[in-house]
């Protein structure tokens, strides 16, 4: 009964909350998100799968910021916390979404912008926009409210967020694969930890659901992360040598929609990928042994 009555007391609708600080902040994030989105899908769609990506970050961006925003304007946040770690979350989910609408920003403006594009121009100045916002609250958590992550916004959780994040760089940059069975195996390869990512993600954000395993999570992890560096290390193997043989970089490759590029950011994401499951790796077994993280 005291936590509802505290709810009860706090939970009073002040639309001046909205304006200033970390509700200002929000506010600015969900509409520059949306008026981003309602532009760009204004232009008409596209086959492209950046485009594609873009709509969805900007859209899954809005949306969960919507969602944090109403939980804390209500205060139902203080029932969250029994099971997670919100402060955690909420700069977690900051961090995410600054990857995100960055990296969409980065891949909008080197698709669509010319010289006579002003709906490409207008489309990635609000992007950037968007990142810079989300930076914003990074920032404000991280180094001016001094908020101490227990996953999500700390290193180990991090370390998913960005493998979850890279996983999905190579995804919207495949092409070319469908008629080799080494470049099948190297789709094979990246398509087998992702699903597995956000579910320890989850697992470890939900602190009773964690403790309700009938096994240790420490130990599946570095199983999964096992496995994960050595379907990496074939990836990474396989698909230089077989997307590029007999493939040269193109003299009239379009710097905007270059093939052969594309197919170089997979290779180039692989190897990124790879090294960060390698640390990720690294950094879990120091933590199983008790050593301490900066």
């Amino acid at each position: 009964m005291g936590v509802l009555d505290d709810i009860k007391g706090k939970a009073a609708f002040t639309p001046s909350s909205l304006l200033s600080g970390r509700g200002g902040l929000h506010m600015a994030q969900i509409i520059l998100c949306l008026v981003t989105f309602l532009i760009s899908a204004f232009r008409g769609g596209s086959s492209h799968t950046y485009w594609n990506y873009a709509m969805f970050a900007w859209a899954f961006c809005a949306i969960m910021t919507l969602i944090i925003t109403i939980i804390e304007m209500f205060m139902l946040h203080i029932l969250l916390k029994a099971c997670l770690d919100w402060d955690d979350f909420t700069t977690g989910m900051a961090m995410s979404s600054a990857l995100m609408t960055v990296s969409v920003a980065i891949f909008y403006a080197n698709f669509y912008i010319c010289r006579t594009c002003l709906h490409g121009w207008i489309v990635s100045i609000l992007a950037f926009l968007s990142g810079i916002v989300y930076i914003l609250e990074v920032v404000k958590d991280k180094f001016l409210d001094k908020k101490t992550g227990s996953y999500l916004a700390a290193l180990p959780g991090f370390w998913k967020v960005l493998e979850a994040f890279v996983s999905c760089m190579i995804f919207v940059s495949l092409t070319g694969y469908r008629d080799s069975i080494p470049l099948i195996l190297c789709v094979i390869a990246y398509i087998i930890p992702f699903p597995i990512i956000p579910v320890i993600i989850a697992t470890n954000i939900l602190k009773k659901l964690k403790n309700c395993l009938p096994f240790n999570l420490d130990r599946f992890v570095v199983i999964f992360l096992i496995i994960s560096v050595v379907l990496y290390v074939l990836a990474a193997i396989l698909w230089p040598i077989f997307i590029f043989r007999h493939n040269p970089y193109p003299k009239d490759c379009p710097p905007s929609y270059c093939i052969w590029a594309i197919q170089f950011m997979v290779a180039f994401f692989t190897f990124v990928n790879l090294i960060l499951f390698i640390l990720d790796l690294i950094f879990t077994l120091l933590g199983i042994c008790n050593f301490k993280r900066t």
